[in-house]
């Protein structure tokens, strides 16, 4: 009697095991019946036909998902560069099966929907252009790959270029041309500040003779003005 009760335990026990089922929040599962699709079962405790006849076929998780990617390609200006593209995507609740059935790899979907349209967006840029309009070509890029992956149930929320990384050598010829841009700057600065200084050294001396001026005789002093009038006159420039 004890063996035969035992027995039953470990039969009800199985079916309870087998027939019971949960779902965690923010995913569903594709439930199928001898390995036809039957239903999608959302979050919660869920009861399904025992020893197999029901199964669970996978578990979809609707969280949102991230994929980094870096592509090469080359621009207009014959300049190679490494993108460093992040998008964020995930299943459209409304589409489950689409999302399991007709995709085995999204990830590399995307991947290789993004190569694509970069592929064929940044060659019509210079790199400096590249650099200026990597949000817009960001934008454009997401809109292209949203509508492709739409087909399989998925949603593209987001689609950033995180990073342009020319060629090495090329690299270093922008840091060179910057370097020498800053120096040519603060080369004309330090000419300027060399120019206040004679300026403000020259009209410094003149007040001075000018008050030593105001010292002299009448007639001297008016030749005095009148030179200094002239003078003036002759620093403006002339109109044409």
């Amino acid at each position: 009697m004890a063996t035969f009760l035992m027995i039953f335990v470990l039969l009800l026990l199985i079916v309870t095991l087998s027939t019971v089922y949960v779902v965690r929040q923010q995913s569903v599962a594709i439930i199928e019946r001898f390995g036809k699709y039957q239903k999608v079962a959302n979050s919660g405790i869920h009861i399904r036909l025992p020893f197999g006849i029901a199964s669970i076929a996978a578990r979809i998780q609707l969280r949102l998902l991230q994929s980094d990617i870096v592509v090469e390609t080359k621009t207009k200006d014959n300049v190679f560069v490494m993108m460093n593209v992040a998008t964020q995507y995930r299943v459209n609740e409304q589409s489950v099966t689409d999302a399991y059935y007709k995709l085995m790899s999204p990830e590399s979907q995307i991947k290789s929907y993004i190569e694509d349209a970069l592929r064929s967006s940044v060659p019509k840029l210079t790199l400096d252009e590249l650099f200026e309009k990597k949000d817009e070509i960001a934008l454009e890029v997401q809109h292209q790959v949203a509508e492709e992956m739409t087909t399989y149930g998925y949603i593209i929320v987001k689609t950033l270029i995180t990073k342009v990384e020319p060629d090495a050598e090329v690299k270093q010829s922008m840091n060179e041309i910057n370097a020498a841009q800053r120096k040519r700057v603060a080369a004309q600065e330090l000419a300027e500040a060399d120019k206040i200084k004679i300026v403000t050294a020259a009209e410094a001396e003149a007040e001075k003779i000018a008050f030593m001026v105001w010292g002299l005789p009448n007639n001297v002093r008016r030749l005095w003005m009148d030179w200094q009038s002239l003078s003036q006159n002759s620093r403006k420039p002339m109109l044409a």
